[in-house]
């Protein structure tokens, strides 16, 4: 998964279409063996990847043609589906006292994983039930907070942190702007936090 910071990259993958661009709130799902390239980028782009196996291979083909001539949303790539989830065109719901974007990774990945942003909306904390998958990841993309768990911990811009299963923890005093990325692997019950 490929989530943009700050600034925007314009990319093209295989059998998705023409090049698009992705902006400071949208990601993709890059599912195994996509074809994909990096066209150009702003200065200062950041991005947040997070790949599953750590190390994978990666290969470079100079003579690859993309966009490809075929359109295929619903192909399979290692048993996942490209998915582009375009922030501004994504609802805010109500989150555990916050707000968050759903994405659609959890259908994409055959359940494997959930990704969603979440942020403060005046809220005074965001509390989170224990979950049931490997772990919890979270990555501060703006804002600050306190993390709640064993302790209290100062979160702010660029910070991450990994909840193990089975734990309780909270967000405190979650700053306006507080804007962060909230990952879950799949468990062994239906239930999403």
């Amino acid at each position: 998964m490929i989530a943009v910071r700050r600034g925007w990259v314009r990319v093209v993958y295989e059998d998705q279409g023409e090049p698009f661009v992705m902006k400071a709130g949208d990601l993709v799902l890059q599912p195994p063996e996509i074809r994909h390239r990096v066209l150009e980028s702003s200065p200062g782009l950041e991005v947040v990847e997070i790949t599953s196996p750590a190390l994978h291979e990666t290969f470079a083909d100079h003579e690859m043609r993309l966009p490809t001539d075929c359109l295929d949303r619903d192909r399979l790539f290692g048993g996942q589906h490209f998915l582009r989830h375009i922030a501004k065109d994504t609802s805010w719901m109500p989150f555990r006292g916050g707000e968050a974007q759903v994405t659609r990774v959890r259908e994409a990945t055959g359940g494997l994983a959930e990704v969603r942003t979440i942020r403060a909306a005046g809220a005074a904390e965001i509390t989170f039930p224990p979950h049931h998958g490997e772990l919890v990841f979270g990555f501060v993309l703006e804002g600050s907070a306190r993390l709640d768990y064993l302790g209290l911990h100062d979160l702010g811009p660029a910070d991450a942190f990994v909840i193990p299963p089975a734990e309780l923890w909270a967000l405190r005093k979650p700053s306006d702007d507080l804007r962060m990325l909230h990952v879950t692997t799949s468990g062994s019950s239906n239930e999403w936090p």
